[in-house]
């Protein structure tokens, strides 16, 4: 959690509880996600099914009744923390009702996000067998099924709801290469996006990928089975950067007024920050882009962003090689381009001694401004 945020990330967490668990326990819990700023905690995913041991412990009702005990908690002692309630929600087209409705209305309406798991293609049988046709351990839907069931979802949380709209993700998304290879994976989540960005799905707040690496080929990279700390890349990579690199899926940053050295940043979370945007001049690409921090500086942890390319400098780095940011997209000519700058927490967690909104938002002094080293052509010729 520590690693995400100060990578400039907001964690999105995942508990299983015994819904058995005491007041005090809970407590604890909420009063250790205080210093993560805004942070979104699903509690006891896929509660209406039956593979997770809390639904082996209790009833359906029990909980749901516990989701709302603590999200009550939450509340009460982290406020900075969202929970999300990751349900079936609608699983049949043919049926207006969600799935165990009764049970979970109240979590519904408690909730600060709702979100349901789907996927388009996946084999929950691995790795005990292997997916084949005519097997029943996998299974394989539409792109536009798997869309309506997710629309019809939301639309039903607003019903039980009172019309009231909450935000509505996708916890886990993804379709399984196990099932319909790794083409049809990357055409599918494709179509999908496209589908969301052409409605376009005003009710639609986002999904998380599920997954990075898997030794099966639920993600974008598979696992290298002559080592395990390697992972091989799938088609499905490249169509998730040309997706989150998309203008409708990428995060707005507008440019406000002009600001002297030293300067305060803040950071409150991935869509909610305030940075640097400093304009530089390069003549034509460059051969070398450099970007660097004295003494003074080189304490700072940041994020940059230069020609939709992403750079991470860790405290006591002092030079960031900007040069992979024009590998992909060399610059034809002359221009201006702006380089962002941004602040998170280099321990990861806010600290409370920062003043009354401590909690979701953390503050960092920029002394001076970096220097930057451009060259147009290679050092000698």
């Amino acid at each position: 959690m520590r690693d995400v945020r100060s990578h400039g990330q907001d964690v999105l967490l995942t508990l299983t509880i015994d819904p058995n668990v005491s007041d005090d326990h809970l407590i604890a819990i909420a009063n250790d996600l205080k210093t993560f700023g805004r942070l979104f905690l699903r509690i006891n995913h896929e509660a209406t099914g039956d593979w997770f041991s809390f639904n082996k412990r209790c009833s359906y009702q029990e909980v749901a009744d516990f989701f709302v005990r603590f999200h009550k908690i939450i509340k009460e002692h982290a406020p900075n923390v969202k929970t999300i309630l990751c349900i079936g929600g609608i699983e049949d087209l043919e049926k207006e009702e969600m799935e165990k409705e009764e049970e979970f209305t109240e979590a519904v309406r408690h909730t600060d996000i709702w979100s349901v798991d789907k996927y388009m293609a996946l084999h929950w049988g691995w790795p005990y067998d292997v997916a084949e046709r005519g097997g029943d351990t996998h299974k394989r839907d539409t792109v536009e099924k798997v869309y309506e069931l997710t629309k019809r979802s939301y639309e039903r949380f607003s019903y039980l709801c009172g019309g009231i709209q909450k935000p509505m993700v996708m916890s886990e998304f993804n379709a399984d290469g196990d099932v319909v290879g790794p083409y049809d994976q990357a055409k599918m989540i494709k179509e999908f996006c496209d589908k969301v960005k052409n409605e376009p799905a005003s009710w639609f707040s986002g999904f998380t990928f599920y997954q990075f690496r898997d030794d099966g080929r639920l993600g974008l990279e598979i696992t290298d089975p002559n080592n395990k700390e390697v992972g091989i890349e799938q088609p499905a990579m490249k169509t998730y950067k040309d997706i989150i690199h998309d203008d409708y899926f990428s995060p707005s940053m507008t440019v406000a007024e002009e600001v002297s050295f030293p300067v305060t940043l803040r950071w409150g979370g991935s869509e909610d920050s305030t940075g640097l945007s400093i304009p530089l001049h390069f003549d034509g690409n460059p051969h070398f882009a450099e970007v660097i921090f004295d003494d003074e500086i080189n304490d700072l942890n940041l994020m940059m962003e230069v020609n939709g390319r992403w750079f991470y400098k860790a405290p006591g780095v002092k030079v960031i090689d900007l040069m992979p940011a024009f590998f992909d997209k060399p610059l034809s000519g002359s221009c201006d381009l702006d380089i962002k700058i941004f602040a998170p927490p280099a321990s990861g967690e806010n600290d409370p001694s920062q003043g009354s909104d401590w909690a979701e938002n953390y503050y960092t002094k920029i002394k001076k401004c970096p220097e930057f080293r451009l060259r147009f052509e290679p050092i000698e010729l």
